[in-house]
């Protein structure tokens, strides 16, 4: 499963309407969308099918995306966090001392 991960080439898109964004990450192998507003908890199942409490708030050019997990099932709590510039969106995950980064480019 990691090393399809990987090889996948996903694109995202984030979109805007009367205050709820949309953040929509499409791979050959699987399309997960999440619906939110700035600020405002809300449930979301990741996509290798955990079920977190999330919120998401920005922070200059980043826009900063808290996970909690079921404490009763021993998940972790993640941080994502998304830094966008003119060609391109870095991505970086944290999960307790583990760190991920993944770096996006901008379509035209």
């Amino acid at each position: 499963m990691r090393k399809m991960g990987n090889a996948a080439t996903p694109t995202v898109e984030i979109t805007l309407e009367d205050g709820v964004y949309t953040l929509k990450t499409v791979t050959t192998f699987k399309t997960t969308e999440i619906k939110f507003k700035l600020g405002e908890e809300f449930e979301e199942t990741t996509a290798d099918g955990r079920n977190v409490k999330s919120s998401i708030k920005l922070e200059g050019n980043k826009m900063i995306h808290e996970q909690k997990g079921d404490k009763e099932k021993n998940e972790k709590d993640s941080i994502l966090t998304r830094e966008f510039t003119d060609k391109e969106m870095i991505m970086e995950c944290k999960v307790e001392d583990i760190v991920c980064k993944r770096v996006y480019k901008r379509q035209e």
